[in-house]
């Protein structure tokens, strides 16, 4: 992973709303798209992990959305809602990795040749979807949260792939759980990087908006009169002679 996961790497101005937002349409369509194909696949292979990959699909499809929603409004509803997509995507992890531990139990065999193809195409799919956000992926913590999506998912596109070759291998179906649970992990750590940046951004803001305090100024003392120079001792001698 880059030196720029962390944040640092920001610009402080983000690109043309124009552009950004036409990607972010195509980018929505086809996760949308991608959502329903996976989803009915896996119910006909039996895949938990190209269930998991669906679900990733439809968490992708419900950030661009956000993501269109709050692109002309202030930086602090950007990085608020970044935050949000950070924890959807941690909520999504958990599921997935609950729903792996409780399949691999059933010990059911899923159908390898439907998961190599749907996964392939899923590839494909998110494929063209990291291009067009490729010159966005180091914005601000809402358009990382988008790409690092996209990264997870085409990731989590070639493990399918794998499970796909050791189910078909290994005549079990241990390989598509593992997967499932590799998946669910990556969306726990991205979620977590989303946050921390989030978080990292929205104490600027505040910082920023926060009046600076001016020191007070110091009083200027009033000018004391000089006294009178006391008479000498000479003076009041001659006084008493006259």
């Amino acid at each position: 992973m880059s030196a720029c996961c962390s944040g640092s790497c920001s610009p402080t101005t983000p690109p043309p709303d124009g552009r950004y937002r036409k990607v972010l349409w195509a980018a929505l369509l086809i996760n949308f798209i991608m959502f329903g194909v996976e989803l009915a696949s896996s119910l006909a292979a039996g895949s938990v992990s190209l269930l998991a990959d669906s679900v990733d699909f439809l968490g992708d499809a419900a950030n661009y959305g956000v993501s269109l929603f709050v692109l002309g409004m202030a930086v602090v509803w950007r990085s608020r809602a970044a935050y949000a997509k950070g924890v959807v995507m941690g909520v999504f992890g958990v599921l997935v990795l609950a729903r792996a531990l409780w399949l691999g139990l059933d010990g059911h065999l899923p159908h390898a040749q439907t998961m190599g193809a749907v996964s392939l195409l899923a590839l494909a799919a998110n494929g063209a979807v990291a291009v067009m956000l490729y010159a966005f992926r180091n914005g601000d913590a809402n358009m990382r949260s988008v790409w690092l999506c996209t990264r997870n998912d085409m990731i989590g596109n070639l493990a399918v792939m794998l499970a796909a070759l050791g189910v078909f291998g290994a005549r079990a179906g241990w390989p598509d759980i593992v997967v499932a649970s590799i998946m669910a992990c990556l969306g726990l750590s991205a979620a977590r990087q989303v946050m921390r940046q989030a978080r990292a951004e929205l104490r600027a803001q505040a910082a920023a908006r926060s009046p600076v305090a001016t020191p007070m100024p110091m009083p200027v003392p009033a000018t004391m009169p000089t006294p009178a120079p006391a008479a000498s001792s000479a003076s009041i001698v001659e006084i008493r002679r006259r």
